[in-house]
């Protein structure tokens, strides 16, 4: 999955963070959805330090021993930089080398957040960065605004040795995917499964079982896994269709290979493909 970058390590721990050196990178971020890289004959990089200037530079994390930095105002113009160019965020996902792809959609998501945490929700005061933790702090009324996290599960819905797979309604298709939905207010994740399976697909599940948790800094979201069973033998699914245009039953044999893809979605197939979950 695209935070799996061993042998790399990803700190992102604020007390860590330092003075930035010449070769340190930096995030350089157009319109919230685009991010400056650099080609390379291996694959890209991301500007340096020495290339863009110390100016108004925000800590993000660390990879190994480089830092990474989000440059907060971008200058109407950049000095030039061989191979340089804007990539959608959804490049990411494919990108080469790994720990570079999953440290820039990291950063992107941090944009996110620095772009949203101008001014105080509670009294419109201007917001002023925390000197000691990854927070913005009110002068007036000290209330503190910490990075955005939106809790989310994916469900493999099992029934004997068939899964049920989906296609959202309103994106572009990039495959099949699995049952997914956002926690709300008052619930558990477990009660999420439960929930979000019933409004999409019209199905009780029953014997929930925690896979694994990803970083999806695509949507500002931290997914939660968990495999399910169909409660009963009724495989007849109903479709929400503001949300799905479809979904089906795929036996292991009829799953695609989803080997080596960025998402947990495509991991948790892959593991029930092999008969792994």
């Amino acid at each position: 999955m695209i935070q799996d970058i061993a042998p790399h390590v990803y700190d992102n721990a604020f007390a860590h963070r330092r003075a930035p050196l010449p070769e340190d990178c930096v995030f350089i971020v157009r319109d919230e959805k685009e991010m400056m890289i650099v080609e390379t004959e291996d694959g890209f990089r991301f500007p340096k330090v020495f290339e863009v200037g110390e100016n108004d530079l925000y800590f993000a994390f660390l990879i190994d021993e480089t830092a990474f930095y989000v440059k907060q105002t971008i200058p109407a113009e950049i000095p030039p930089i061989v191979g340089a160019a804007y990539a959608n965020q959804a490049r990411f996902r494919t990108l080469k080398p790994g720990h570079l792809a999953f440290a820039g959609i990291t950063g992107m998501q941090l944009v996110r957040w620095l772009n949203s945490a101008r001014y105080c929700s509670a009294c419109g005061t201007a917001l002023e960065p925390s000197t000691w933790e990854r927070a913005f702090v009110c002068p007036a009324c000290g209330r503190i605004l910490y990075p955005r996290l939106n809790p989310a599960v994916i469900i493999g819905v099992t029934h004997q040795d068939k899964i049920l797979v989906t296609a959202y309604a309103d994106r572009p298709s990039r495959g099949f995917a699995l049952v997914a939905g956002f926690a709300e207010l008052g619930e558990t994740l477990e009660q999420t499964v439960q929930r979000e399976v019933m409004e999409e697909v019209g199905l009780k599940v029953k014997n929930l079982r925690y896979y694994k948790s990803q970083p999806w800094s695509f949507s500002d979201t931290l997914l939660s896994g968990f495999y399910c069973e169909l409660d009963g033998e009724d495989e007849t699914v109903r479709l929400d269709k503001n949300e799905l245009k479809e979904g089906r039953w795929l036996t292991r044999e009829e799953l695609p290979d989803r080997r080596g893809e960025a998402s947990l979605t495509a991991e948790m197939m892959q593991m029930f493909k092999e008969g792994k979950a």
